[in-house]
């Protein structure tokens, strides 16, 4: 499958962690950004997310941000998609780290 990523700032450890256990899966990775851990305005992501599924350059997007509400909202203000909040409040049974 084709998966577009993005997040915004408080978004990037989380993505670097997902994008590696999909490429691990063996899934194909569009990262849209955030590169970095500086800030930046995540609507501006969600729609780089969005818009790459929409061009057909990806099956799923997956948005992250520091709330997680923001971005769904900012992916569903564009027609043709319909985004949710997703999360899981268990304990994580990987660990990521980023050096960016």
């Amino acid at each position: 499958m084709i998966i577009a990523i993005g997040s915004d700032h408080a978004g990037f450890g989380l993505k670097v962690g997902i994008r590696a256990l999909s490429d691990e899966l063996g899934h194909e990775v569009v990262d849209v950004g955030m590169h970095d851990k500086n800030p930046v305005d995540y609507p501006d992501f969600a729609e780089a997310v969005v818009r790459t599924v929409l061009d057909g350059k990806a099956e799923r997007g997956i948005m992250i941000c520091g709330s997680g509400v923001g971005a769904s909202v900012a992916a569903n203000k564009i027609p043709g998609i319909r985004a949710g909040l997703c999360h899981d409040t268990t304990r994580p049974t990987r660990t990521w780290s980023t050096t960016t």
